[in-house]
């Protein structure tokens, strides 16, 4: 499961280079290959491949309707596999569609991660805060 918020930085080829704390557990089961796609919030998803390829029969069986989903996260979706270092490239059309500059956020979601363009992140986040949160979230014991 991947949990916690870290602030990175590409490099000048759009690498990403993974925290030493996700390497092991999102690398190692998966040998490396991961996907990456967009989402309609505006971040880069980061699969392990494995799970990708689930969601991906999921979300192509999806009715007509969710086209519109199925074009932003089936048609971005783009197979990587790590190097030797622990990075990942993120192609520049991918960074470019979701706005990703230099310092990014990188945020583990259970099984996957998400990357944001730290600057964009904080104002989504800001934002969606503002909203208020959702009835669901009050059946939580904290």
């Amino acid at each position: 499961m991947f949990q916690g918020t870290s602030l990175l930085v590409l490099d000048a080829k759009g690498r990403l280079s993974l925290p030493s704390k996700y390497r092991e557990s999102l690398l190692v089961p998966c040998q490396g290959e991961v996907t990456l796609t967009r989402h309609p919030d505006g971040c880069v998803l980061i699969y392990p491949r494995a799970i990708w390829v689930e969601l991906r029969s999921k979300l192509a069986s999806l009715p007509y309707s969710a086209r519109a989903l199925q074009r932003v996260m089936l048609g971005s979706a783009i197979d990587v596999n790590a190097d030797g270092s622990g990075r990942l490239l993120v192609p520049g059309d991918l960074r470019s569609l979701c706005g990703l500059n230099r310092e990014v956020t990188l945020i583990g979601m259970g099984n996957h991660f998400e990357l944001w363009d730290q600057a964009k992140y904080m104002q989504f986040e800001q934002a969606e805060l503002q909203k208020g949160l959702p009835p669901e979230v009050f059946d939580l014991v904290l």
